[in-house]
């Protein structure tokens, strides 16, 4: 449906699994995130990616942290204590269909090392969020280089630190095309109707969501979300991003029809994730 500033995002329709399938056959993502104080924000992604439907789900965190993230996580997902050897963290995001890069991995002299070198690196697609986006709005020449899917999540804040613009975004249609066509990328513009900007110019303007999901953590729900659509190949990779937006934000209408949008957690729409899936299945 076409609107002002763009298409409205639809509800996807998810596809029926065929009955002899294996783990394998439904997408290995792989997640680089987390630091010292800064361990919900992994697990939160990691919660919403094992949600979406995707067959294996391992989160890479540094050492120090993995014991905190390796209970919290629970046994859905596999936390993987990140090695003082790239190579070893580069055959891991090799092995993956998919790849999030940025929730609660701070910005130190690591985090941007191994950021900066898989984007260089992998081949699948890239989601960049939170700590991802700050480190690539300091080398904004990787991303252009980059010649594979890479998306980025950013809120007005984030944006503001990629672009150098103003808050509050004047034209959030206008910045978010500009950037999404300069860079190549897909640029995902959170808020109120959430942007989704492609590199050709094309936009998607989503409806679903409301007021009780702006609070911390939502993001990160989005991020394991969409990694886990993309690494699952259902549709093209374009549909994927879009679909996660709607998906996120239709959790999140559930999640307020149930406990309110006062009082209602980023858990709470995680787990709404299946619901708003199931609604979205084919008959």
């Amino acid at each position: 449906m076409e609107m002002q500033g763009g298409t409205e995002t639809e509800k996807p329709h998810f596809p029926r699994r065929e009955r002899e399938a294996h783990k394998g056959a439904f997408g290995k993502v792989f997640l680089l995130s987390g630091s010292r104080g800064y361990t919900g924000a992994p697990c939160l992604a990691a919660k919403a990616a094992v949600r979406s439907g995707a067959g294996l789900v391992t989160v890479g965190v540094p050492e120090d942290v993995y014991p905190i993230v390796a209970v919290k996580c629970c046994d859905e997902a596999m936390v993987w204590p990140l090695s003082e050897v790239y190579g070893e963290l580069l055959k891991k995001a090799k092995d993956a269909d998919a790849v999030l890069i940025g929730p609660g991995l701070g910005q130190g002299e690591k985090a941007e090392e191994y950021t900066l070198n898989l984007l260089r690196d992998i081949t699948c697609p890239v989601i960049l969020d939170a700590d991802g986006l700050n480190i690539i709005s300091r080398h904004i020449d990787v991303l252009d280089k980059r010649r594979a899917l890479t998306v980025l999540t950013p809120h007005e804040g984030e944006f503001a630190r990629l672009t150098d613009c103003q808050i509050p975004i004047r034209d959030r249609h206008a910045e978010a095309e500009a950037f999404a066509r300069k860079h190549g990328c897909i640029l995902v513009l959170k808020g109120h109707r959430t942007i989704t900007a492609l590199p050709d110019g094309h936009c998607y303007i989503n409806r679903t969501g409301n007021p009780g999901m702006a609070r911390g953590g939502s993001g990160d729900a989005l991020a394991g979300l969409m990694v886990g659509l993309l690494g699952q190949r259902l549709w093209d990779p374009v549909r994927a991003v879009i679909s996660a937006v709607w998906l996120h934000g239709r959790a999140g209408d559930l999640a307020a029809a149930e406990k309110g949008e006062y009082g209602m957690a980023v858990s709470d729409m995680i787990e709404m994730i299946p619901c708003a899936i199931k609604e979205c299945e084919e008959e």
